[in-house]
């Protein structure tokens, strides 16, 4: 079959686009045929090894210390099921699902994955290319907006909104009710406008926590606002969600936390059934879109890696598998 094989850290150009052995599924596997993935600011991360100080050393140890041990990258896809593991019930031939691949295996035609990891059906409205970018950005932004205990009524900003994460969080807080504030760059206002955000803001023009106004929420899912300025704009018990924490931020947020009405949070989230199951009944009453910039083929993997770097991209971008 084909692949990306990744065989050392550092720029997009070292992918290789190779021929490996085709897997075979253990026991509590499910082998996938994919038909896409995505490429997120994530990968992007791993394959340079561009880590968090705090979470460095454990990482490298799983991945590899001098080169990676994981070979294949991509963390959500979409496809058909080919085969199933002899303990395997949730699933059957031929069934067609969305799922996270973890750190890894996405970049291929085909892939093993442990039902330990969330998938499921897809969405009956969605087409594979769609459906690939749930598992990542999907459900970390139900997750973030989850821990924030967002309700009708209140006013959120996300910071970084027009990212893959940000789309979903932008639509999903709507659908709770909020009033949202969408920050990004200025060619990724009108989109953000499109499918819902109530305010949205350009950073390069406006600096959010120095132009007055406060909210009940902040998620910052890039990780470049001012800590103690963001704190500063909330009001009375609000909540600040740190989406891309930093160690620093970490140990000013449980201080934040434990001195004052205002809480902030920097949990991870980690895919289950319960909450791809929620996304897809939003998604299939037409209440939750996936927003595509761009679409790549397997082949074309390294470009679209320099492309998501380049901070180009509008909701996600997706590779699609060939099996011609």
């Amino acid at each position: 079959m084909k692949a990306i094989v990744w065989s050392r850290y550092g720029s997009a150009d070292l992918l290789q686009y190779k021929d490996v052995a085709k897997p075979t599924p253990k026991e509590n596997e499910v082998l996938i045929k994919i038909h896409a993935a995505t490429v997120t600011a994530g990968d992007c991360e791993l394959r340079r090894f561009d880590i968090a100080p705090w979470i460095w050393l454990p990482v490298r140890l799983y991945v590899g210390v001098f080169k990676p041990r994981i070979k294949i990258l991509g963390q959500e896809l979409s496809g058909e099921v080919e085969a199933v593991g002899q303990n395997v019930t949730q699933f059957k031939k031929g069934d067609l699902i969305f799922a996270e691949a973890g750190f890894k295996g996405a970049y291929a035609q085909y892939t093993c994955l442990p039902t330990t990891l969330a998938m499921a059906i897809k969405p009956s409205n969605m087409t594979f290319d769609e459906a690939a970018t749930i598992s990542t950005g999907g459900i970390n932004a139900l997750h973030f907006l989850r821990k924030a205990k967002v309700s009708a009524g209140q006013k959120i900003l996300i910071n970084g909104g027009g990212g893959s994460i940000g789309t979903y969080a932008v639509q999903i807080a709507k659908n709770f009710g909020a009033i949202v504030t969408g920050v990004d760059s200025a060619q990724k206002l009108d989109m953000l406008s499109s499918i819902g955000a109530d305010h949205v803001i350009d950073y390069k023009k406006e600096d959010f926590t120095e132009n007055g106004k406060k909210y009940d929420v902040i998620i910052d899912i890039v990780g470049t606002s001012s800590f103690s300025r963001s704190i500063q704009s909330l009001n009375k018990d609000g909540r600040y969600v740190l989406g891309n924490p930093k160690f620093v931020g970490m140990i000013k947020g449980v201080w934040t936390s434990a001195t004052t009405n205002k809480k902030v949070i920097f949990a991870l989230a980690k895919g289950n059934i319960e909450d791809f199951d929620y996304l897809k009944k939003l998604i299939e009453e037409g209440k939750l879109i996936s927003v595509i910039d761009k679409k790549y083929p397997l082949s074309q993997v390294p470009e679209a890696h320099h492309y998501v770097e380049k901070g180009y991209k509008k909701g996600n971008l997706v590779i699609t598998i060939p099996h011609s």
